[in-house]
């Protein structure tokens, strides 16, 4: 099976997100799409992260009934923080039978310098790559990248938190399911 590897915080996943992988389960050859939910990114400031488990609780959510899409919490029992290069390397070897290859926004690869043995990543595995407004991709450094037109919209985990800390209605943002789960427990207040 070939599976499409959506790494992030997801804190919390939105509409945007769940249209980007509906979109690669369609019109693409990956067979699923699994969103790996990171307990702490290298990158970002951890500060901002609801706990792991209820990140992956909403994206469980969020999903649930969809054969091609799945929750995977496989950074929670690797080492903190999570790099894409070792969960790789952990999911080949767990996990044989299948082809993995990487999911990002234009966004992401034009950091991608920055990631840990960024050279290693691009050199044996396919990246996926969807347009973002703002970045151009002039350089694959050498990747194997499928570039997406996958139908993108301008919102953002942060804006939700944003909207949620100040009172305004996340309602179209979020699926209604993960929305009552925020407000009934009172998350990003």
């Amino acid at each position: 099976m070939k599976i499409g590897l959506y790494f992030g915080s997801f804190n919390p996943i939105h509409i945007g997100h769940l249209i980007i992988a509906s979109h690669i389960t369609n019109f693409t050859s990956l067979d699923q799409v699994w969103f790996v939910v990171s307990p702490q990114n290298p990158l970002k400031p951890s500060s901002s992260l609801l706990n792991e488990y209820h990140r992956l609780h909403f994206v469980q959510l969020a999903i649930e009934g969809e054969s091609k899409l799945k929750a995977s919490d496989v950074e929670f029992h690797l080492p903190k923080p999570s790099y894409t290069v070792d969960t790789l390397a952990y999911l080949k070897e767990k996990y044989p039978q299948h082809e993995f290859a990487v999911i990002m926004g234009a966004d992401s690869f034009s950091n991608i310098s920055n990631w840990k043995n960024y050279e290693v990543l691009l050199k044996n595995n396919s990246i996926y790559i969807y347009k973002r407004k703002g970045f151009e991709i002039t350089d694959a450094l050498g990747a194997d990248i499928i570039l997406l037109e996958a139908p993108i919209l301008d919102i953002s985990s942060t804006h939700i938190r944003n909207l949620i800390k100040t009172g305004k209605s996340t309602r179209y943002l979020l699926p209604d399911v993960v929305n009552n789960e925020i407000e009934k427990n009172n998350y990003y207040k």
